[in-house]
């Protein structure tokens, strides 16, 4: 072969190999300056902490998934740009009718961790990581610590209990990626700075209600954790349980509306996403207002964050109340 006709076969060679993203060192080929690497960095550059599974024989980045949107959010503050935490629910999705499909089995399957709230809080998230069998799949209970999750495991309505959901995240984080412990250490006490300014705001917008008109009627009960801490008393709820099949008798409303006219409480909370039907007919017996626009168990447009979600809902719980 002439020098001319091998120079072009190494041509042809360098260029399929840029074509197909071969991960093969061809010195002959050259680098032009700046030239990218097929995932995205610059050649020869050091990927960023947490940018993915390593190419090159390194250790990799778990992959982590939560099973609900504000508790990504939580764990995202947590694990900062180290790694990416993925919602398993997506945002604005009801998670009382939560049903998965072989994308999200398929993603828990592939995961190296997952933050649940607490076990049987989503009953179909608990059968997706008993699926994933003995593949070593590290499981984080965000309120293991907190009492009476059985009862209510709505803790993530007080912000001084998410305190205790980033100590756990931390640690779940630090089992499966030792070498990220600083990091999250560092960010996680960071963030729980963040909770008790947010708990410090909210006693702030809870005092300028007199303390008779700190009632709350939901649509199902969620705020106690909420009540307990900020001193509101829970009226009733229109529904018995969060299951939306699970309709109220006639006498259960019956004493619903006799509670509202007792106690004076001038509004029905309801979660985005619930059916205002049921409530509509207390609020016409009762005449007090239907408040429809609380972010309690998904993250929105108006909440994109947890700390955002919970000033969203308490200014509209206090306006609502004033």
């Amino acid at each position: 072969m002439s020098a001319s006709a091998a120079k072009r076969s190494l041509v042809i060679l360098c260029l399929s190999v840029g074509v197909f993203g071969l991960a093969v060192a061809l010195p002959a080929c050259g680098s032009p300056s700046g030239a990218r690497s097929p995932s995205g960095s610059l050649s020869g550059a050091t990927p960023p902490s947490g940018a993915g599974p390593s190419t090159t024989g390194g250790p990799t980045t778990p992959a982590v998934v939560a099973e609900t949107s504000f508790l990504a959010d939580i764990a995202q503050n947590v694990a900062g740009t180290r790694l990416k935490v993925d919602s398993l629910i997506p945002v604005g999705a009801d998670p009382h009718t939560f049903d998965p499909t072989p994308r999200d089995a398929a993603k828990v399957a592939k995961a190296q961790a997952i933050i649940i709230n607490s076990p049987g809080f989503e009953p179909p998230v608990d059968r997706l990581i008993a699926g994933a069998g003995e593949k070593g799949l590290k499981v984080i209970d965000a309120a293991e610590g907190l009492p009476g999750a059985d009862a209510d495991p709505h803790f993530w309505l007080d912000p001084i209990d998410v305190i205790t959901y980033v100590d756990n995240i931390r640690d779940g984080l630090t089992a499966v990626d030792p070498a990220g412990a600083a990091e999250y250490a560092d960010n996680a006490a960071a963030y729980q700075l963040q909770l008790r300014d947010l708990d410090a705001w909210i006693k702030q917008q809870v005092a300028s209600l007199p303390v008779e008109r700190r009632l709350l009627v939901t649509n199902h009960e969620s705020f106690g954790h909420f009540a307990d801490r900020y001193g509101f008393k829970v009226v009733g709820t229109v529904f018995p349980s969060p299951d939306a099949e699970s309709a109220p008798s006639a006498k259960a409303l019956g004493t619903l509306i006799d509670d509202i006219r007792a106690t004076g409480a001038p509004a029905i909370f309801l979660e985005t996403g619930s059916n205002p039907d049921l409530a509509d007919q207390v609020a016409s017996e009762t005449g007090v207002k239907v408040v429809t626009d609380l972010y309690t168990h998904s993250l929105g447009a108006e909440a994109p964050t947890y700390l955002e979600m919970m000033r969203w809902n308490v200014n509209h719980i206090v306006e609502a109340l004033r």
